[in-house]
C-alpha cells in the first residue's frame, strides 16, 4: 500500500472494532484474530489505508475529526453526507470497469468521524501528469484524459436531470474566491474589482444558463481519480458532490493541468493540447460533437480561470507564482 508506515492498531481501540467488522460484514474475511497495518496517506483530510496482516484486505479511512475539531456532529454529517453521495452516484450503474465509484464500507461518527471505503489499485491522475511533465510521457497523459473524459462524460450525461443550471451559484463562489484573496492582502482592490467586473460579463452571455444540472463530482483534481488497465477510471473523495453545471468538473480538470504545466514548466501553453484532447473527448459523447465542443469551449475559461483563483488562495503558494496564477486567471476570464 502506497503510504508512510505508522504501525498497527491496538486491539482495544474503538478502530480495530469497526476495522474488524467491515472486513467481515463487507469484505467477507474469516480472520479469527485480525491485525492491521496502518499507513497515512497524502489528502486534505486524515487519510489513512489499513491492511490486516494475514489475508492481505485493505481498507481506507477517512476522518473528519481533525477538520472540523469540537464540532463532532459537523464531523459526523459530512461523514454521513459522502457515505450517502458514494452510494448515490454508483445508482447509476457506475460500479466496476471501465467507470467506477469507489465503494463505500462504513461510517461511525464515535472514531473521529470516520468514513471507510474500498481500496481501489490504481494510479493518480496527478502521477500520470507527473510522468508528462517530469519525464515527457505525454501519450500517457493523452489516453489518461482520453479515459476520464469518457468517466465525466458517461457520469454527466447519466445524471442529467433536465434542470437549467444557475450560473448564480458559480458565480457566487468566485465571488468568495476573490474575497478570501483580498481578505488575506493576496490580492488589492483593483484586482478584485476587475475580477468581478469580468464575472459581470460572464453572467450576461445567455450559454452560461443553458446547460442542464448534473451530479458533480465536486472536486474534479488530479488526486481524486484513478486509473486501472484500459479506460477503467474510479472516482474517490466526493465530499464535495452536488448538482449544478458539468462544466464545473470539466473546467476545474482543464484548470488543473494548466496549473499542472505552469508550475512544472513556466509556461501555460504547454497544457494547451492536452486540454483541447481532453474537452474534444469529452464532446465526443455527445450526439453532435461539434456543436457540444464549440459550447463546452466557450464557458471553459469561466471555470478554468476560477480554478487557478481557487489554487491562488493556498497559502503554499508563493507570492510570485500566485500573482503568475492570477494573471492567468484574468486572461482566462476575459475570453469572449
Amino acid at each position: 500500500m502506497i503510504g508512510t508506515y505508522v504501525g498497527y492498531v491496538s486491539g482495544d481501540d474503538r478502530l480495530h472494532g469497526f476495522l474488524s467488522a467491515i472486513i467481515h460484514d463487507q469484505l467477507g474475511m474469516r480472520e479469527p484474530r485480525p491485525a492491521f497495518r496502518a499507513f497515512r496517506l497524502n489528502g486534505s483530510n486524515e487519510v489513512y489505508g489499513y491492511e490486516e496482516k494475514s489475508s492481505r484486505a485493505r481498507v481506507i479511512c477517512k476522518f473528519y475529526g481533525p477538520k472540523y475539531g469540537w464540532d463532532r456532529d459537523r464531523a459526523a454529517r459530512t461523514a454521513s453526507d459522502e457515505f450517502e453521495s458514494l452510494h448515490r452516484l454508483r445508482g447509476y450503474d457506475l460500479v466496476g470497469s471501465p467507470h467506477h465509484v469507489i465503494r463505500p464500507l462504513g461510517v461511525d461518527p464515535d472514531t473521529n468521524g470516520v468514513l471507510a471505503v474500498e481500496y481501489y489499485e490504481g494510479e493518480q491522475f496527478s502521477t500520470a501528469i507527473r510522468r508528462c511533465t517530469e519525464r515527457g510521457e505525454d501519450a500517457h497523459l493523452y489516453w489518461r484524459l482520453k479515459a476520464l473524459a469518457f468517466f465525466l462524460a458517461t457520469q454527466h450525461n447519466k445524471t442529467a436531470n433536465g434542470q437549467a443550471v444557475d450560473f448564480d451559484t458559480d458565480s457566487r463562489y468566485l465571488d468568495t474566491l476573490v474575497g478570501r484573496l483580498q481578505k488575506r492582502n493576496k490580492i488589492g482592490q483593483w484586482d478584485a474589482d476587475e475580477l468581478l467586473w469580468l464575472r459581470d460579463l460572464w453572467a450576461e452571455r445567455p450559454r452560461m444558463w443553458q446547460d442542464q444540472q448534473v451530479w458533480l463530482h465536486g472536486d474534479a483534481t488530479p488526486a481524486n481519480f484513478l486509473f486501472g488497465n484500459g479506460l477503467d477510471v474510479a472516482a474517490i473523495d466526493l465530499e464535495r458532490m452536488g448538482r449544478g453545471d458539468r462544466m464545473f468538473d470539466v473546467g476545474r480538470v482543464a484548470g488543473e493541468l494548466q496549473h499542472a504545466f505552469l508550475s512544472a514548466t513556466g509556461d501555460a501553453r504547454r497544457a494547451e493540447p492536452f486540454i483541447g484532447h481532453f474537452l474534444w473527448e469529452y464532446s465526443s459523447h455527445f450526439p453532435d460533437r461539434g456543436d457540444a465542443f464549440a459550447s463546452i469551449t466557450s464557458r471553459a475559461p469561466f471555470y478554468m480561470g476560477m480554478n487557478l483563483l481557487r489554487i491562488a488562495r493556498n497559502d503554499y503558494v508563493g507570492c510570485d507564482y500566485r500573482q503568475r496564477l492570477v494573471r492567468q486567471a484574468k486572461r482566462l476570464l476575459r475570453a469572449s
